[in-house]
């Protein structure tokens, strides 16, 4: 083995382009994730090792449903470009009536059912699918939430959220994970307010909200989540 230099010049590694992936920070060994709330909670599951899969860490899913509130019994969930199905699977745990999840990779699709099967999660319904067609021909305010996660780099985030819009009813909830901050004009344009902000890394995430009937379009942080639409 060479010898080790007493005094490198400079332990950094070498600049290379960013890569927009979530931090790790679910406290797991690489290749899982582990849910952090409800019937779940510590159940840990595997993660593939496919290029552009990010798992959404601890930190970031504990603000989430801090802010949404730990018990979503009775609620109707759509997690949109799944991967590893984190998002959709701590919406089950926390009682969620009805989650599906969609991923068009095939291995990524097969690991979710697994997933399911084992956690004998009958409320959870897995689709090998094009999020964005399954979204345009599906039936119009069915969900209380839409969790959206769409691959960065792809551009799919305004094409998503006017997707994913149509499927929540007044005053219902969706999750973006994206690699900027949208502003409350571009929310605006899609009939959403702003109710949370966040970062981790290079990540931003945010908590929006489709305008109530006769609702100023601005952001009111005070407005709590509401409970189940169906």
């Amino acid at each position: 083995m060479p010898p080790v230099p007493r005094n490198p010049p400079d332990r950094r590694a070498p600049a290379s382009p960013p890569v927009p992936r979530s931090p790790r920070a679910d406290g797991g060994a690489p290749g899982e994730i582990r849910l952090i709330g409800g019937r779940w909670k510590r159940t840990r599951l595997p993660v593939l090792a496919e290029p552009g899969l990010r798992p959404t860490p601890d930190r970031v899913r504990e603000t989430l449903f801090n802010w949404l509130g730990q018990d979503l019994s009775g609620w109707r969930v759509l997690d949109a470009f799944a991967g590893t199905g984190a998002l959709g699977f701590e919406a089950a745990s926390r009682g969620a009536v009805e989650v599906v999840l969609l991923e068009q990779a095939p291995r990524a699709a097969a690991q979710l059912q697994q997933a399911a099967a084992r956690l004998g999660a009958t409320m959870v319904a897995v689709h090998r699918t094009d999020a964005l067609g399954w979204m345009a021909g599906a039936r119009a305010g069915q969900f209380d939430l839409v969790l959206l996660d769409p691959p960065f780099g792809a551009d799919l985030f305004e094409r998503a959220l006017k997707a994913a819009t149509r499927l929540l009813g007044e005053g219902g909830w969706l999750y973006l994970e994206a690699d900027r901050a949208f502003d409350e004009s571009t929310l605006a344009a899609h009939g959403l307010r702003l109710h949370r902000h966040g970062r981790a890394g290079m990540v931003h995430y945010h908590l929006l909200q489709m305008h109530l009937a006769g609702e100023p379009a601005c952001p009111d942080d005070t407005m709590s989540p509401p409970r189940s639409s169906s």
